[in-house]
C-alpha cells in the first residue's frame, strides 16, 4: 500500500470517526475508526511522505486522535446516564 492510500485511509477514517462519535449507537463502531486513523496515520508519516501527502497524513492522525477522545466521552456520559436512572429507579422502589 503506497503512502497516499494510508494516508487517505487516515484522513477518510479520521472523518468517519468524528462524525460518528457523536451519535449515540453509532459511536462504538466509529470508535475503531479512529483508532484505524491514528494507525494508518503513523504508519503513513513513518513512510517519509511530501507535499499533500503529508497533509493527509496529520490531519488523519489529529482527526483519529481527537474523534477517539470524543467516543471515550460520550461513552462515559453513557454509563454515567445509566448510572444515574438505576439509582433513581432504587429509590422509587
Amino acid at each position: 500500500m503506497t503512502t497516499k492510500n494510508k494516508a487517505i485511509v487516515a484522513l477518510v477514517c479520521g472523518i468517519l470517526g468524528l462524525v460518528g462519535g457523536w451519535i449515540p449507537v453509532v459511536q462504538y463502531i466509529t470508535g475503531v475508526l479512529s483508532i484505524v486513523a491514528i494507525i494508518f496515520g503513523a504508519l503513513a508519516l513513518k513512510d517519509k511522505p511530501e507535499g499533500s501527502e503529508k497533509s493527509m497524513a496529520v490531519a488523519g492522525l489529529v482527526l483519529g486522535i481527537v474523534s477517539c477522545a470524543i467516543t471515550v466521552l460520550a461513552i462515559l456520559c453513557a454509563v454515567c446516564a445509566l448510572g444515574a436512572i438505576a439509582a433513581a429507579g432504587a429509590q422509587l422502589q
